[in-house]
C-alpha cells in the first residue's frame, strides 16, 4: 500500500514527486490532527506547539499505492549512503514509454543516474535518486520481461520443485 520515509528535506522531495515526476499529493496530515490524543505523543504534543506543522504526507504513486514522507524527528541519525546496510535498497516506478519519461524527467531537470537499457529480466530500466538521495528505478515491460514469462525451470532445476 505504501513506502515511507523520513526526510530533513520536505519542501524538496514534494517538488520532486510532485513537480518533476508529476504525482499527487493525495493526503496532507497536519498535527492539528492529533490534538488532545495524549496516547500519540510526540505527535499530540506537537498539535499544541506546531499545530499546522506536516506529520506525514501521502503522494499517490497508483491508485491505492503511495509514498508516505514524515518530517525528520530531531534524534534520527542523517541519510546514509545506499548499499551500505541490509534491507531496503530501493523502489521500481512503472512507465508504459521509458524513452519519453526519460525525456520529460530531463526537461524537468532530474538527473538519470542509469540511462535507459535493458536488464537481465528483459524489462526496461533506468536509475534515478530524490533530494534524499533514495535510488529507484523506473521500468517498462517488454512482451519478454520475466516478469510476466518467469524463469522458474531454472528454481526447478534448483530445488527439484517448483517453489
Amino acid at each position: 500500500m505504501h513506502l515511507s520515509f523520513y526526510t530533513s528535506h520536505m519542501d524538496e522531495m514534494r517538488d520532486f514527486y510532485e513537480n518533476k515526476l508529476g504525482l499527487k499529493a493525495k493526503i496532507i496530515m497536519r498535527y492539528e490532527a492529533y490534538k488532545g490524543k495524549k496516547e500519540r505523543g510526540f505527535w499530540a504534543q506537537r498539535a499544541e506547539t506546531d499545530p499546522k506543522g506536516i506529520a506525514y504526507i501521502f503522494i499517490e504513486l497508483a491508485p491505492g499505492q503511495y509514498l508516505e514522507l514524515f518530517p525528520k524527528a530531531d534524534h534520527q541519525l542523517e541519510h546514509e549512503a545506499p548499499d551500505t546496510r541490509l534491507g531496503y535498497s530501493h523502489f521500481a516506478l512503472m512507465v508504459d514509454d521509458i524513452f519519453e519519461a526519460r525525456e520529460e524527467l530531463v526537461k524537468a531537470g532530474v538527473d538519470i543516474d542509469i540511462e535507459p537499457n535493458k536488464g537481465q529480466s528483459e524489462t526496461w530500466q533506468m536509475w534515478i535518486h530524490d533530494p534524499d538521495g533514495n535510488k529507484f528505478e523506473i521500468m517498462q515491460y517488454t512482451d519478454k520481461s520475466l516478469q510476466f514469462k518467469g524463469n522458474i525451470e531454472e528454481d526447478k532445476e534448483k530445488y527439484g520443485k517448483e517453489r
